[in-house]
């Protein structure tokens, strides 16, 4: 029978059937963790809501909390819960089991959270820096795009004017009897090359 296979999840779907594995809700991805795992979310939650607006919602295997963009998300596991934290650096702790690069601008930060007691500082340090990262670029790219505008340099004047108004200069300062060429007369002339002869 015709089909295809799900590129999510791998299902093989028939063909005009129905199915929708991306869509989900946040308590169908906690539902089924043990009690210290929701607990650890529920308080991770907490911390996360207590910074500020934002946006929380489940998208296929994960939870993601989102300003403009996410900042953040938490993809829950068995024994643990996999958070991410997209930072401006790589951070080097303990707690950090791997460090990626989705792109230029920001670092994903994964910790693995067993524990509600382990969402304390550094953590909850990280995901305020998470948080404020997107206040801090724009900030940045503003003055960057205020140290690009310089003010508009005075038109210069042109080469052959300068040289022609220092001309003019130097002829004012020079005496008019140095500025007058002796004439040569034709006698003069005459008399200097028979001079010359003798």
């Amino acid at each position: 029978m015709p089909g295809r296979q799900c590129y999510h999840c791998k299902q093989w779907v028939d063909e005009g059937e129905a199915h929708d594995c991306w869509t989900t809700t946040e308590s169908a991805l906690t539902r089924d963790l043990s009690e210290d795992l929701q607990e650890a979310y529920e308080r991770l939650r907490d911390t996360a809501i207590e910074l500020g607006e934002q946006r929380v919602y489940a998208s296929h295997h994960s939870i993601m909390f989102s300003r403009k963009s996410c900042y953040f998300f938490v993809r829950p596991k068995k024994s643990y819960l996999e958070v991410v934290l997209f930072l401006g650096r790589p951070v080097r702790a303990p707690q950090i089991k791997r460090v990626e690069n989705p792109s230029r601008a920001k670092v994903a930060n994964i910790i693995h959270v067993r524990h509600r007691d382990e969402v304390e500082a550094p953590l909850t340090d990280w995901l305020q820096e998470a948080y404020e990262l997107p206040d801090r670029m724009a900030a940045a790219a503003a003055e960057g795009r205020g140290s690009r505008t310089r003010p508009k340099a005075t038109a210069k004047r042109p080469a052959a004017a300068k040289r022609v108004k220092a001309k003019a200069r130097t002829a004012s300062k020079t005496p008019a009897a140095a500025r007058k060429k002796p004439r040569t007369t034709a006698s003069a002339t005459k008399k200097g090359a028979r001079s010359a002869r003798r």
